[in-house]
C-alpha cells in the first residue's frame, strides 16, 4: 500500500526579552541552578504574574512578519498538568483566542525535479510561559546518592509556541519549514534561536494515511528536537515504525515520544507518556491576569519599525539581480548573510550580484563553517570580498588565483597592514593592500597576447604527437594543451584569451 505521511509542527520560541514573561527575574542562560527565580515563578502564595510589554511586541512582530491576524483582545488561559518542575501545577498559556492567528511561511525544499517553492498555513502563535527543567542522567545528590534534581531557572522564560497545520508531507519538508523559521525568528530579532541552549524546539506531530484518504491517522507527538537532523531522522523512523505497524495488522496508539539519537542505526523514538488531548488539560481564563488588548495604534509602531522582511528580499534578490529561488533562499537564511551579501553588491554594483553570491555561498561559507557557523563575523569583510571580485571581473587575476588569495587573506595568513577605509554595508572595511599583494605574491595575470602566444608555440613544437592526433579528430587533447599552457605559465594566464589563442593556433 502506498502511505501518505502527515506532520504538524509546534516549535517553542523563547523570546529575547531579558526577563520572564510574568516576573522580573532574568532569562539569561547558564546561571546556577535556582538563582533566576522570582515568586511568581516559584508559586509562592499571594504572588501575582504582571505580563512582559516586551514578549508581546516580539509576538506583534512575528504575526506582522508572517501575514497574520494580530488578536485585538486575547486571553491567558491556565493548562493544568503536573511536572515536578511546574511548581504552580499549571502553565500560564493562551488557548481559545491566542495573540496571532493563522498566517503562512513559504520555504524552498529539494526535490528529485529540483528546488521547488511551498507555502504552509500556520494555526496559530501563542504566547506562554516556560516550565522549569529536571535534571536526572549523572545528576549526584547532597550526600553522593544518584537523584534527580530541579532548576526553576527556566520557569516563566517566555515563549511564543508557533503551531502549523498538518500539511507537511515528508521529514524533508518539514525541516526545510523549520530551518526558515529558524531564519525567520532570528532575522526579526526575536528568538537567539540557539537550539543547543533550548531557544528553540519543535515538537512534530506525526501520523499516516492511505494515498487519497482525506482523514487524518493516528498521531504520536515526538517532542523536544533541537537539532534539525534529529528533526528528519526522528520523523523517518517514526513514519517506518507507524506503516510497519500498520501492514502487519496492528493500531497505532497516540502518544507523546521522545526521540533517543543513540538507538540503533540512526536513532530510536520511544513512548514517553500517553498522548493528551486539549480537553485533558481543563483550560480555563487565568483570573490573575486581565485580557490582552492590542491597539491598532501599538500594531502600526512595530510596524514602522520592521526590517525587509526574508521573502520581500528573496523578491529583491530574484528580480532586481536574477538570482534563482535557490540562491536568494540561501543567501537570506539568517540576516548577518544576507547584510553581507548586500554590502558586497553595494560595492561592486548589480551587474556582478551572481558572482557576489557564488563566492559566499562557495568559499566563504565553507571557510565560516570552519569556523564554527558564526556569520556575524565573516573571515573577511566584504571590502575585501568585493575588491577579490573586481579583481577577477578586471583580469587582473583569474578565479584560480583569487582562490588562492581568499584563503590566504581568511586563514590570517597576510601580514601586510590594514589601509585606513571608510565603513560600507555595515562592515568596517579591513582591506589589505589588495594590488600590492598580487604584485608581492607574483599572481598577476598574463593577458599580454605576445606572451600567450610564445608559450603556446613552445608548446606546440614539443608536442608533435598530440598535436597530430588533435587535428585528425581527438577534439578532447583540448584540454592537453590548456594544461600544458597554464603549467608554463604558472598558472597565470587569461583562461579566455589563453583560449581563443590556443583554438587559432590548434586550427593551423
Amino acid at each position: 500500500m502506498n502511505w501518505e505521511v502527515v506532520i504538524g509542527l509546534e516549535t517553542h520560541t523563547q523570546l529575547s526579552t531579558r526577563s520572564k514573561i510574568f516576573s522580573g527575574a532574568s532569562t539569561a542562560f547558564g546561571a546556577e541552578p535556582n538563582s533566576q527565580t522570582a515568586p511568581v515563578d516559584l508559586a509562592l502564595p499571594g504572588a501575582l504574574p504582571v505580563l512582559n510589554r516586551g514578549a508581546v511586541e516580539r509576538a506583534i512582530r512575528f504575526g506582522l512578519a508572517i501575514g497574520a491576524t494580530v488578536a485585538p483582545l486575547s486571553i491567558f488561559a491556565r493548562k493544568n498538568y503536573f511536572y515536578p518542575d511546574l511548581p504552580k501545577g499549571y502553565q500560564i498559556s493562551q488557548y481559545e483566542l491566542p495573540v496571532v492567528q493563522g498566517g503562512r511561511v513559504s520555504f524552498v525544499v529539494e526535490q528529485a525535479g529540483g528546488a521547488v517553492t511551498k507555502t504552509i498555513r500556520l494555526t496559530r502563535a501563542h504566547l506562554e510561559e516556560d516550565a522549569g527543567k529536571s535534571l536526572h542522567e549523572d545528576f549526584v545528590g547532597l550526600h553522593g546518592e544518584k537523584s534527580s534534581g530541579i532548576d526553576l531557572n527556566r520557569a516563566g522564560t517566555p515563549l511564543l509556541e508557533i503551531v502549523t497545520e498538518p500539511e507537511l508531507r515528508s521529514s524533508a519538508e518539514a525541516v526545510a519549514y523549520a530551518k526558515a523559521l529558524h531564519g525567520l525568528v532570528t532575522w526579526l530579532g526575536i528568538c537567539d534561536g540557539n537550539m543547543q541552549e533550548g531557544s528553540f524546539r519543535c515538537d512534530a506531530n506525526v501520523s499516516v494515511r492511505p494515498l487519497g484518504e482525506t482523514r487524518l491517522g493516528t498521531r504520536c507527538e515526538i517532542k523536544n528536537l533541537n537539532s534539525f537532523r534529529f528533526m528528519q531522522q526522528a520523523i523517518d523512523y517514526e513514519v517506518e515504525r507507524q506503516t510497519a505497524l500498520i501492514e502487519d495488522g496492528g493500531t497505532v496508539i497516540q502518544q507523546t515520544l521522545l526521540f533517543d539519537p543513540d538507538r540503533g542505526a540512526h536513532g530510536e523514538t520511544r513512548p514517553m507518556r500517553s498522548k493528551e488531548d486539549a480537553h485533558d488539560y481543563r483550560y480555563f481564563p487565568d483570573p490573575d491576569l486581565p485580557p490582552l488588548v492590542i491597539a491598532p495604534e501599538w500594531i502600526e509602531r512595530v510596524r514602522a519599525a520592521m526590517p525587509e522582511l526574508p521573502a520581500a528580499m528573496r523578491e529583491r534578490l530574484t528580480t532586481d539581480h536574477g538570482l534563482s529561488a535557490y540562491d536568494a533562499q540561501t543567501l537570506t537564511a539568517t540576516k548577518d548573510v544576507a547584510a553581507y551579501f548586500d554590502a558586497v553588491v553595494a560595492l561592486l554594483g548589480a551587474g556582478h550580484a551572481k558572482q557576489a553570491a557564488n563566492w559566499i555561498m562557495g568559499d566563504v561559507s565553507a571557510a565560516v563553517n570552519e569556523r564554527g557557523g558564526d556569520w556575524s563575523s565573516p573571515p573577511i569583510d566584504a571590502t575585501t570580498l568585493a575588491a577579490l571580485i573586481d579583481r577577477v571581473a578586471g583580469g587582473r587575476i583569474n578565479a584560480k588565483q583569487a582562490r588562492t588569495l581568499f584563503t590566504e587573506l581568511a586563514s590570517g595568513g597576510v601580514a601586510s597592514p590594514s589601509s585606513a577605509n571608510p565603513r560600507a554595508g555595515g562592515f568596517e572595511a579591513r582591506l589589505v593592500d589588495l594590488d600590492a599583494l598580487i604584485a608581492e605574491r607574483g599572481l598577476e595575470q598574463i593577458s599580454d597576447s605576445g606572451a600567450l602566444e610564445a608559450a603556446i608555440d613552445d608548446i606546440l613544437a614539443r608536442s608533435p604527437a598530440q598535436l597530430a592526433d588533435y587535428r585528425a579528430g581527438k577534439d578532447k587533447l583540448f584540454g592537453y594543451f590548456v594544461g600544458q599552457a597554464m603549467k608554463a605559465t604558472g598558472g597565470k594566464a587569461d583562461p579566455q584569451q589563453l583560449n581563443a589563442l590556443l583554438k587559432g593556433r590548434l586550427a593551423g
